[in-house]
């Protein structure tokens, strides 16, 4: 069908054949978007009886123990949060706890994460480098993640903070970085872990790539849409990111993806907006989270299953922009595949 309602404008008699992003709650029995990024990865030794996690995962939140779930719509314990998602408010209440954990840890199955992207193109770089700052969209506003692009680097370099007004590379506040290629078509990105040269004796301080990302250049020059690739680490039975840590440049996400080596990793794409004769545009249902036309809007989906958003951004105002993410990301991925589209070497733009 060409236009699909949004999710909370479903009707009950349409249950039976909706998909899993019309109706995360109620039809995780027939298609579970959590299966479509399980990749089996080591499972932590003690955890092996938990096999069976994953069809029950969009209805509680109680497979993780070792995280306090707090980031569900309700405070209490994730029995609880089931009768709050079912009546999808608007913009979840997200307890962020511990920013440090909460930026690194995939959303929530079942709950969206709306985020407001601020660009500041203050300062002396008349915009060269500006400062992104990533908020929950709700009314606490509350601070998420800083990014900018570090100046003397060759290849575009952004630098992802926790604190707005830390940004640089020694600080505490580092949590992750987003690294181009030399065309700036291709980037990487990584968490705060070191570089494998200084990797300590079993490899656990090693960095996680956490993501990469692909721009096709655009045969049509600069109208057409642009074409994306996301990949990112699969899931394990617990609904864990596998950790990827590279120890060359010939064993990251990019290399795995070229050379077809899938295993433990998950490929998505921007879903092809469709032309508008009325508005002579390619457009894309953002469900009104999104107000302003821009080659820069996109929306993240897994090819078997092109309903479940697993991202989306785009602009509401000239230096404003909303990002939603769902699970299986978490804010840094978003953040950084965000970023990504900014930058200014695309041959796509």
């Amino acid at each position: 069908p060409v236009s699909s309602p949004p999710p909370a404008a479903t009707s009950s008699d349409e249950e039976d054949d909706s998909d899993a992003s019309t109706k995360p709650i109620r039809s995780e029995k027939k298609k579970n978007p959590a299966s479509l990024f399980q990749t089996g990865g080591d499972p932590p030794k003690e955890k092996k009886t938990k096999k069976k996690a994953p069809p029950k995962a969009a209805e509680s939140d109680e497979d993780t123990p070792e995280t306090p779930q707090k980031n569900s719509n309700k405070k209490g314990k994730g029995k609880k949060s089931k009768k709050a998602k079912e009546e999808r408010p608007p913009s979840p209440v997200i307890e962020v706890d511990n920013l440090e954990e909460f930026v690194l840890r995939p959303a929530p199955q079942g709950v969206t994460v709306k985020c407001r992207v601020t660009r500041d193109k203050k300062g002396m770089d008349r915009g060269l480098y500006p400062t992104y700052y990533l908020h929950l969209d709700n009314d606490k506003k509350v601070f998420l993640l800083a990014g900018r692009k570090r100046k003397k680097s060759k290849t575009s370099n952004y630098l992802i903070s926790i604190d707005p007004t830390d940004l640089s590379r020694g600080g505490e506040n580092f949590i992750g970085k987003l690294r181009s290629n030399l065309m700036g078509t291709k980037f990487t990105v990584f968490d705060n872990g070191a570089n494998p040269d200084r990797a300590n004796a079993n490899w656990s301080n090693v960095r996680q790539e956490l993501s990469a990302v692909v721009y096709e250049t655009n045969v049509l020059g600069f109208k057409g849409p642009r074409k994306m690739t996301v990949i990112i680490p699969g899931m394990n039975a617990d609904n864990e990111r596998v950790p990827i840590r590279p120890r060359n440049d010939n064993d990251g996400l990019l290399m795995r993806w070229q050379n077809k080596n899938m295993d433990n990793v998950i490929e998505l794409h921007n879903k092809a907006p469709v032309w508008n004769d009325e508005t002579q545009s390619y457009v894309l249902n953002f469900h009104g989270r999104v107000t302003h036309a821009s080659v820069k809007n996109f929306q993240i989906v897994h090819g078997s299953d092109p309903d479940y958003i697993v991202m989306q951004f785009g602009r509401v105002a000239d230096d404003a922009f909303t990002m939603d993410y769902n699970y299986p990301l978490c804010a840094v991925q978003a953040f950084a595949i965000a970023l990504s589209s900014f930058d200014g070497k695309l041959a796509c733009e």
